[in-house]
């Protein structure tokens, strides 16, 4: 009774605050604002806040939730000792790898072109200019241009 009397309060303050902002000229701001102050009311009224409430002061949910808790912590643990032990995980990649190779035949897997019978083509140098009075030129013929 008193959570419902306390939703319904938050609510109409919401409501409130959402007039004031809509007076404002701010008509989305105060649709939201509206939006979020009947989400109490509208929990009250389908029952979610009495099961909230009913399963807070309950000894049997408490209890429930110390299972689920329990029942985490050793999921986890298991987790934890396979990770440290190589896991079944990585053998099971290794199973499947090996079952890859002895699925294909050995020579189909070996490359049937032979060595390379000409040798790699080498990139042809540039040759370097004579002076630094040549690359200060192209550089003079850039500004010249731009009108610099």
């Amino acid at each position: 009774m008193i959570a419902e009397t306390v939703c319904s309060a938050v609510a109409v303050a919401g409501l409130g605050i959402a007039a004031v902002t809509a007076y404002r000229k701010r008509f989305l701001a105060a649709t939201r604002i509206a939006a979020y102050s009947l989400v109490p009311v509208g929990l009250v009224m389908t029952g979610v806040v009495k099961w909230v409430a009913d399963s807070a002061f309950s000894l049997t949910a408490w209890a429930g939730f110390g299972v689920l808790g329990v029942s985490w912590l050793l999921f986890m643990t298991t987790r934890a000792v396979e990770r440290r032990r190589g896991g079944t995980r990585k053998e099971r990649r290794a199973a499947a790898k090996e079952a890859r190779r002895e699925a294909v035949a050995p020579a189909a897997s070996a490359p049937s072109l032979g060595p390379a019978t000409r040798p790699a083509a080498q990139p042809a140098s540039r040759p370097r200019k004579e002076s630094a009075a040549d690359d200060f030129s192209d550089i003079e013929a850039i500004l010249k241009k731009h009108g610099i």
